[in-house]
């Protein structure tokens, strides 16, 4: 017995060593953590159990029977994070450069099968060079079974991925199918095909930043949901998203005690928006002056900025917000904005997670570069994603409520369940110097007829009495009241139920 335990020793120690020192050494010259050092600062301490320890690959050709390592270039199982069950896998670069297998991909297709059956998030640590190219179709095939899982448990379970390394290939088209995706600058890269493809087929010289890493995802391509400065507080930050969802599509949000009074008032927000109606200020400083403990995990804060989303909790109960800010580009919705938003809105709806939607907005943006990118449909996921929503839905007017992007801004049309104003909130079909230049453009030539009309149209429309008589408005409160009616709206809305015509599934504009 005891030689037999001592072999069992002895096998675990070489599978935990992965790739060898020399290669560990050489991931941490690098400024990264090894596939296991990364779990273990995941979950929670002694919390991890490992699947398929000792799985090695079965191929043979190209001397690949004489390189086997236990484990095969990926670590999986299972453990917690605040006590909480959540299964994970993190692909190893110190083997085989985390290239994938067909024995590779099969463990990752067992926890992702364990997940969907036990109803838990799923979180996958990416490091890894692509398909394992001695294994040809394989690996293909490894990656679409990959695929596959993660489009059947969309909208079941959370899926995490978090790019922590250079991925290529495969690496990036699942993480792309998941929920959210988090980076760590200027260790990971994400791209189709790497700057020596891209040289030989298009002739151009692109560094790996500047093809795939978090500048281009993170701030303009939208792909990445977050960049963040290393592996520890990459995951540390995976930690805080992941305490604020559901274990799966079968389970309610964590509710959380709060230690942040429910009817507290918030006397500053009463000047927040200033007299100036073109006068910015800044959309965040409502959200943590409203939610629990100024605590907000904001999503995709460098991309579309002209848009805010992110997870809150009001009296422990966690909300998506969705906000409009007028810092940037006046708040205006464009096709970014819409894109990030839609994305949030629907994550949200899924999971049974309320909505929460913030409003300051002057309309679509207009302009050739919107129109022939697509923002008619790109537009429409956003009105889409609303309207379809069966959640909770609460929405705040601020300031500007113009035109079509009243409507889809979660507006009672929408199926809004409560929708409130401020006093300042203007809402019509577009601002008052552009409609009365419409409305009366025989009077344009006189300076003083034009500010009479200018001002009958602001007292006629902007404000929120016309939409309030109509009851597209539930009620005016004051800005200083706003945290004590959301939590009381959240409450009434706890045993709401609504439910879409029965469908295979929607066809949502993409």
């Amino acid at each position: 017995m005891k030689q037999i335990l001592e072999e069992l020793e002895k096998r675990r120690a070489e599978a935990r060593l992965g790739g060898g020192e020399r290669r560990i050494a050489s991931q941490h010259a690098k400024g990264k953590l090894t596939a296991r050092e990364r779990v273990d600062l995941l979950l929670d301490e002694g919390s991890f159990e490992e699947f398929d320890m000792f799985v090695e690959h079965r191929a043979t050709d190209f001397g690949m029977a004489d390189q086997k390592i236990p484990g095969d270039g990926v670590i999986t199982g299972w453990g917690h994070i605040n006590g909480r069950l959540v299964f994970v896998f993190s692909k190893d670069f110190t083997v085989f450069g985390g290239s994938l297998s067909g024995a590779h991909a099969q463990k990752i297709i067992k926890v992702q099968r364990q997940a969907m059956k036990m109803g838990a998030p799923i979180i996958g640590l990416f490091d890894a060079g692509g398909a394992r190219i001695q294994e040809g179709v394989e690996s293909l095939a490894g990656y679409a079974d990959i695929f596959l899982e993660n489009t059947l448990a969309s909208g079941v379970i959370p899926q995490i991925s978090v790019i922590m390394g250079p991925c290529a290939g495969g690496d990036v088209y699942s993480p792309a199918i998941t929920d959210f995706i988090f980076m760590v600058k200027d260790t990971s890269y994400m791209y189709v095909t790497g700057p020596e493809v891209v040289k030989t087929v298009t002739h151009e010289d692109v560094s790996h930043e500047d093809l795939g890493g978090y500048r281009i995802h993170a701030m303009k391509s939208g792909v990445a949901d977050g960049a963040y400065e290393n592996d520890l507080e990459a995951l540390t930050q995976v930690r805080r998203l992941i305490d604020f969802l559901p274990l799966s599509n079968r389970d309610k949000p964590p509710v959380r005690e709060s230690f942040d009074d429910p009817a507290r008032d918030e006397p500053s927000l009463d000047t927040l928006v200033p007299a100036n109606p073109n006068k910015p200020y800044d959309i965040k400083e409502l959200i943590t002056k409203v939610v629990d403990e100024a605590d907000f995990f904001e999503i995709s804060p460098d991309f579309a900025k002209n848009i805010v989303v992110g997870f809150a909790r009001m009296d422990g109960q966690p909300v998506g917000i969705v906000a409009n800010q007028p810092q940037v580009l006046a708040g205006v919705l464009d096709i970014d904005s819409s894109r990030k938003a839609a994305r949030f809105v629907r994550f949200c709806d899924a999971f049974d997670i309320p909505l929460i939607t913030f409003v300051d907005v002057p309309g679509f943006m207009p302009g050739t570069k919107q129109e022939q990118g697509g923002l008619i449909r790109h537009g429409a996921k956003l009105l889409f994603a609303f309207a379809e929503a069966t959640v909770p839905k609460i929405t705040l007017i601020t300031r500007k409520a113009y035109g079509g992007a009243y409507d889809v801004m979660s507006s009672k049309h929408l199926r809004g369940d409560i929708n409130y104003a401020w006093p300042t909130a203007e809402i019509a079909v577009m601002g008052s110097k552009g409609a009365v230049e419409i409305i009366f453009r025989s009077e344009i030539g006189d300076p003083e007829a034009i500010a009479t009309r200018e001002a009958e149209y602001k007292t006629r429309f902007a404000n929120p009495f016309v939409a309030a008589s109509r009851g597209y408005i539930d009620d005016v409160i004051m800005p200083h009241g706003t945290r004590r009616r959301i939590v009381r709206a959240l409450k009434n809305l706890e045993g709401k139920e609504l439910t879409n015509p029965w469908k295979k599934h929607d066809n949502i504009p993409l």
